[in-house]
């Protein structure tokens, strides 16, 4: 890329190479603006004759086409790309859903040079129209080789953004007490309901049993019977693994136990199982306040229907301390 100076008459089509101001100091045309005809006629009026612009060489290319050519391989999902000016490209989330993010891969394409990709933390929720990425040039160009380096990773390796939308999610709840469920039904609707109106959703099915295996098994095989998107257990005693009550009761109707203990404060206590592809999540404590815990990082992606292993939650002791 090389930065020259041209006549006005002749600079349609080039790239401004720094920002134009009026002799008030108000800005008229803003820096990397590609110079239309009506931009050459507002220039003249203003009793400009010559412009400072860019020129693109041999091997490069423009930052517009260089950050929508990254924005199209590196998501997927029910996202849109939006072209921005300074040399962006923004994903915007079109329904209500979860970010899923390889930092793994988006640490690799930050190190390239030229171009650079931040997103929204792995496992956010995302609203229709929120900006979860955006890709950003270099100034005016890049350099053809590094452009399809980039472009040759991220189709071998991508996508490193997925917009999985939440579809009808079917929410079970199930309140458990040693006395009476109804006690804990009591103690924890209201913060669950707070929990979810975050997510815009609310519970489908709930159901509340003493806290005996006999009594919270029978329970959590009414709520499985109906194929639920999630099973959350909320709990007024703390298990001190998948041998207490909750866990064993789990077992009993069928679930894998995937995870005991998070590197999340508040949150450590947490219990993941799956009966074939319905995750059912324990997390006692977590329900008696609205505060942010283990609860609100794990559900966005269960809810939009992906697998979180074990491996994902030990992932989360990087900021997972919370208060």
């Amino acid at each position: 890329m090389k930065a020259l100076t041209v006549d006005i008459r002749e600079s349609a089509g080039r790239i401004l190479c720094c920002t134009v101001f009026r002799p008030c100091g108000r800005k008229l045309l803003s820096k990397g603006h590609v110079i239309s005809d009506d931009d050459v006629k507002l220039l003249e009026m203003e009793g400009m004759e010559q412009v400072w612009v860019t020129e693109l060489e041999e091997g490069e290319i423009g930052e517009d086409e260089a950050v929508m050519s990254v924005a199209n391989e590196m998501g997927c999902g029910a996202m849109e790309i939006r072209l921005a000016a300074g040399g962006r490209a923004n994903l915007i989330a079109t329904e209500p859903g979860c970010a899923l993010v390889d930092d793994e891969l988006l640490k690799q394409i930050n190190c390239a040079a030229s171009i650079v990709i931040a997103t929204v933390p792995n496992f956010s929720s995302a609203k229709a129209g929120q900006r979860v990425a955006t890709v950003k040039s270099a100034p005016f160009a890049v350099a053809q080789s590094q452009l399809e380096a980039v472009i040759s990773i991220l189709r071998e390796r991508g996508p490193i953004l997925q917009s999985r939308p939440f579809r009808h999610p079917a929410i079970g709840v199930l309140y458990t007490d040693p006395v009476t469920g109804d006690r804990a039904r009591q103690l924890f609707e209201n913060i669950m309901a707070q929990r979810l109106d975050r997510l815009n959703l609310a519970p489908t099915y709930v159901l509340a049993a003493v806290e005996e295996e006999n009594a919270v098994s029978r329970a959590l095989d009414h709520l499985l019977r109906v194929n639920p998107t999630v099973v959350m257990i909320a709990s007024t005693t703390a298990p001190a693994g998948p041998e207490d009550v909750i866990g064993r009761a789990m077992a009993r109707v069928g679930c894998h136990i995937e995870k005991f203990l998070a590197p999340v404060e508040p949150g450590n206590l947490f219990l993941l199982g799956y009966r074939d592809d319905v995750p059912v999540i324990s997390a006692p404590g977590c329900f008696r306040s609205a505060k942010t815990n283990v609860v609100d990082l794990v559900l966005p992606p269960l809810l939009a229907r992906y697998r979180v292993s074990g491996w994902e939650l030990a992932c989360l002791g990087h900021g997972g301390l919370l208060a």
